[in-house]
């Protein structure tokens, strides 16, 4: 959706941005207290995928290294179990890994939103609500598949490594991270035409 360059629509989009992050920021923090397997569900891909349809693709890159630097966090501290350990073997890709990932979704949603809202609005939330948990996801699968893979093993134990990646460590999480988002695309759609209104 383009935005006007008048100083009225910077102040608005200004406000609009540090609005959706600080959901971000807060849906994130709640959900590091829900958890299905040793890592935390992601609440906050709803937000994302508004951001980066009323702003953009590059709005929705911001909005997911936000959400990625708040489960960076989570890792630090050990609020996210399976992230902490993640961040003992390996510090730098461990924090690359958390803000990639979230950056990517936004980015594609974004891309992705663009691209099919020309034929209309609910399609390209549809859409962007789709990509958005699926490019999180399988970023961080491919990671653990690729760089964290002795760590994989032994959680894994005597279960088949790509089983266990798919179904047992991320399954349930990103089945309802997607059941959420596709659920609430509606919301998201009206939140879009009553800004586009505007």
């Amino acid at each position: 959706m383009a935005m006007s360059r008048n100083p009225a629509s910077k102040t608005n989009r200004l406000v609009g941005t540090a609005i959706l992050a600080g959901v971000i920021v807060v849906l994130q923090i709640i959900a590091t207290y829900i958890k299905f397997g040793p890592f935390s569900i992601t609440l906050a891909l709803v937000p994302i995928v508004v951001g980066a349809a009323i702003y953009g693709a590059g709005a929705g890159a911001l909005f997911g290294g936000i959400f990625g630097v708040v489960v960076l966090i989570g890792c630090i501290g050990g609020a996210d179990a399976g992230g902490n350990i993640l961040w003992n073997v390996n510090p730098a890709l461990t924090a690359f890994l958390c803000i990639f990932k979230g950056a990517a979704a936004g980015w594609v949603s974004g891309l992705v939103y663009s691209a099919f809202s020309r034929r209309n609005t609910y399609a390209g939330v549809f859409s962007a609500a789709v990509v958005c948990p699926i490019v999180n996801t399988g970023i961080f699968i491919a990671a653990m598949m690729l760089l964290f893979r002795d760590t994989l093993i032994q959680w894994a134990g005597d279960t088949s490594v790509v089983y266990y990646a798919f179904i047992g460590l991320t399954g349930v999480n990103f089945l309802l991270e997607f059941a959420v988002n596709i659920v609430l695309s509606s919301a998201v759609v009206r939140i879009i035409n009553t800004v586009a209104r505007r």
